[in-house]
């Protein structure tokens, strides 16, 4: 679609429900922050797990949506034939500055019903993170909100523990 011009080549697109929407600019908080994730989790998951920072995750047909950070199941070839599909993800994290609603009400319910075991929701804004489990059709089952002060770990790594300080910055 860039070659026809109706996009441009760097326009920030994904594909929800058969349908492009366009995804808002990132803010320098929000570049930070996937950054921080991807340093820590990359760091403690080497040859663990393939971490894939605002990439196309296949979590059904005509739903490519593209969180900033999956967990992804380690490959070898980290996954150059084709997209994950949802039982390759073991994690998904949207970090929100202006897209908190979008997030929480269009893109996690997408997870859930792919079956992604856990979702982290990290609302700059309001400096907490959403930790969402439990992937049923209707949604996640539970969710708890953390702050700086507490820590989270991985649900498929619980040996890797994060301060949300650190995350939140």
């Amino acid at each position: 679609m860039a070659e026809a011009g109706v996009l441009a080549e760097d326009e920030r697109v994904e594909l929800i429900t058969g349908e492009i929407v366009r995804m808002g600019p990132i803010g320098s908080r929000h570049i930070g922050c996937v950054n921080y994730l991807n340093g820590e989790i990359s760091a403690a998951l080497r040859h663990r797990a393939v971490v894939s920072v605002q990439n196309p995750v296949q979590v059904a047909d005509g739903q490519e949506p593209q969180p900033d950070i999956a967990i992804l199941r380690f490959r070898e070839d980290h996954y150059r034939g084709l997209l994950p599909a949802p039982a390759d993800v073991l994690l998904i994290i949207e970090v929100a500055d202006t897209s908190v609603d979008y997030d929480r009400n269009v893109k996690l319910p997408l997870y859930a019903q792919a079956g992604i075991p856990e979702a982290w929701l990290v609302r700059l804004r309001e400096a907490c993170i959403e930790i969402h489990r439990g992937p049923a059709a209707t949604g996640y089952q539970e969710m708890r909100t953390l702050r700086s002060g507490d820590s989270v770990s991985l649900l498929a790594f619980p040996d890797l523990d994060l301060a949300v300080a650190g995350i939140l910055g």
